[in-house]
């Protein structure tokens, strides 16, 4: 094994003994000042031979000349220190055994302590010698020649301090700290490391003064209504705002994650706490099974697909229409999970019985997530057909196969368009749960889970934000008035799994999602955070209601009829279900009407089949009319 990789490691080691035989001949000389001692040539050589070795053996047994030390931690002095200590107290218990190859106990203490000092200082001086070349002097180039970006780190604590050393020490890093904010009062006015901390009050005088143009919160312990008072404080000073912590979905980050500098997500303004609904139950009651997920390509059912993983499956089958997200997390989980996952992915359409058939005879699954559907409401306004028979026969199909192999537990993914919907697609999941909840007296346990619009999936609103902020806006919005309830990918997903615990034969789950937040105040806040300001830089327009839009989602759990779980914030709603029959003799209305219309486009006919079908579907005026008066309106956050 080399000790010395490099050129530089050699001529530090070199630097390191040329110390040491300095501090040695200081030594020897200071005493030879001592009255009556007298040190021979042969004892001098003898003494400095014996130290230099032990002591620099001693720290190439150490490692310590395999640290980088440009980049050198407390720890890496700390070994410095203990190092030379042990070292200098194995010599000097040698050396007592050896009297006559060593003069005093005087010189050894001295020239192991001052040794040790000599080479910190070194090794202080050669990291500030670099953090000034390649800071120069306080602009230098970052990365491919750019300047590096001045920022104010909130936060003076230990996360603040990381994160300051990191940009310091690092070539690479696009970024040099500036300034420390904090409220902490023993913290303001002091350093660190060599940064001065100001207060908040007086910080945003300071800015320009100090080239800040970007602001990044350090504060990874601060959650909840205090998170949401140190965004909106900075989102107002024009800066870009950006936070240091682990990176989406990492909330409880495995051993090796590291926090990372990344952009404020939906996921930290929604100022609440994460909603966590899966808990160990869920994990012992998967492990061991055989699980299916339709749609499982998709947002939602990705993401179930992960958190099933997690719980250590038998089998866990993928089945989707569309190959390339399919692929993405085979390949996403293959990677993961090194070959402990028995994964399979079916290329299938729920619409195609047959093959669901085949897939469901092979494999056996003994839990079904049920996440395929056409989702976008504009566009189910226009293909209604499809949604009927995507939505709806998609998943009778699958119910009905579900039955025929003695699948233990079905659970569909709903969403909260169902509760008194006003447009297609809300018209047909609501269809869904009747197709579900008449299954009663079936072997399989049938449920359906409703939530909120979910955070990040394709097609939602704050991805469209951002595009529309990178391109230089504007922001369009269908109404400044309209609100939502929101959960992330992963609240969604986990509500989904827990309730395949919890289903019983017909249960209709609905999660507390909290206050419904106006879309406008979420626009406005992306803006912010982008260090622009709302109708100056970015223009926030009007374009009008989509078709079959409404200004709100009702309130899933506001009515009287609802029974809470062990989890506080999922309720059970109880509701009289169709009868099979019933819902037969709608199906097969629904498809006759289909077929009729088959050479129809976006036929008027399908949506008033599906208002006699669904006998809460609305038109939007009739509840747009009254919006303002509503409670969902009236509670609205942002």
């Amino acid at each position: 094994m080399r000790i010395f990789k490099n050129r530089r490691t050699t001529l530090l080691f070199l630097i390191d003994a040329l110390l040491f035989t300095s501090v040695y001949l200081l030594t020897m000389f200071l005493a030879e000042l001592t009255p009556g001692r007298t040190i021979k040539p042969v004892i001098f050589f003898v003494n400095y031979g014996f130290s230099i070795v032990f002591c620099m053996g001693a720290r190439i047994i150490a490692g310590l000349y395999s640290n980088v030390w440009r980049y050198a931690n407390t720890a890496a002095y700390c070994k410095i220190i203990l190092t030379d200590a042990i070292s200098g107290i194995i010599a000097l218990l040698i050396t007592r055994c050896l009297p006559k190859i060593w003069y005093g106990l005087w010189e050894i203490v001295s020239l192991f302590s001052i040794a040790c000092v000599v080479t910190l200082a070194s090794r202080f001086l050669y990291q500030l010698y670099y953090r000034r070349l390649e800071l120069g002097s306080g602009k230098s180039d970052g990365p491919r020649g750019k300047e590096r970006i001045g920022v104010a780190i909130v936060g003076a604590g230990q996360t603040g301090a990381m994160l300051a050393e990191e940009l310091l020490c690092s070539s690479h890093s696009l970024y040099r700290p500036v300034m420390f904010i904090d409220c902490d009062d023993c913290k303001v006015g002091g350093t660190v490391s060599g940064i001065k901390v100001y207060s908040e009050e007086e910080a945003p005088s300071f800015f320009k003064k100090l080239s800040v143009e970007e602001i990044i919160i350090a504060l990874p312990g601060t959650k909840g209504s205090a998170q949401k008072r140190i965004i909106d404080l900075y989102s107002q000073t024009g800066y870009k705002v950006k936070i240091y912590d682990f990176p989406i979905g990492e909330e409880q980050p495995h051993d090796n994650q590291k926090r990372v500098i990344r952009d404020i997500s939906i996921d930290d303004i929604l100022f609440r706490k994460k909603i966590d609904v899966v808990d160990t139950d869920a994990a012992d009651y998967y492990k061991g099974k055989t699980v299916l997920v339709t749609g499982g390509g998709g947002s939602i059912g990705s993401e179930l697909c992960r958190q099933i993983a997690r719980c250590e499956p038998r089998r866990l089958i993928i089945l989707d229409i569309y190959e390339n997200n399919a692929y993405d997390i085979q390949q996403e989980l293959t990677r993961k999970y090194a070959g402990k996952l028995d994964l399979a992915v079916e290329i299938a359409s729920v619409r195609d019985k047959e093959r669901l058939d085949a897939v469901f005879a092979y494999y056996r699954p003994e839990v079904v997530f049920h996440a395929a559907a056409h989702k976008h409401v504009p566009l189910m306004e226009h293909s209604n057909a499809e949604a009927v028979k995507n939505n709806i026969f998609g998943t009778k199909n699958t119910a009905d196969v579900a039955e025929k192999y003695g699948v233990k537990k079905f659970v569909l993914v709903s969403t909260d368009k169902a509760v008194n919907p006003t447009n297609v697609m809300g018209a047909s999941k609501r269809m869904c749960e009747m197709v579900i909840n008449c299954r009663r007296d079936s072997e399989t346990e049938f449920c359906a889970v409703r939530f909120g619009n979910v955070l990040g999936s394709n097609g939602s609103v704050v991805p469209l934000f951002k595009r529309q902020i990178d391109e230089g806006g504007p922001i369009t919005l269908t109404d400044k008035r309209i609100v939502r309830y929101f959960m992330t990918i992963p609240e969604a997903a986990g509500l989904v799994v827990q309730a395949g615990v919890m289903a019983k034969r017909g249960t209709l789950f609905v999660l507390d999602m909290g206050d419904p937040v106006k879309i406008l105040g979420l626009a406005e806040t992306i803006i912010k955070l982008s260090g622009l300001t709302p109708y100056v830089d970015i223009d926030i327009v009007e374009i009008g209601l989509r078709p079959g839009e409404k200004l709100y989602e009702e309130l899933l759990i506001k009515r009287e009829n609802l029974t809470k779980t062990d989890n506080d914030l999922i309720f059970i709603e109880e509701e009289t279900p169709f009868t099979r029959e019933e819902v037969n003799e709608k199906l097969e209305m629904l498809m006759r009407t289909v077929i009729e219309e088959r050479e129809n486009i976006a036929s008027e006919r399908i949506t008033q089949a599906l208002k006699l079908a669904v006998p809460t579907f609305k038109s939007p005026d009739e509840v747009n009319v009254c919006a303002e008066r509503a409670e969902e309106m009236l509670c609205a956050k942002g």
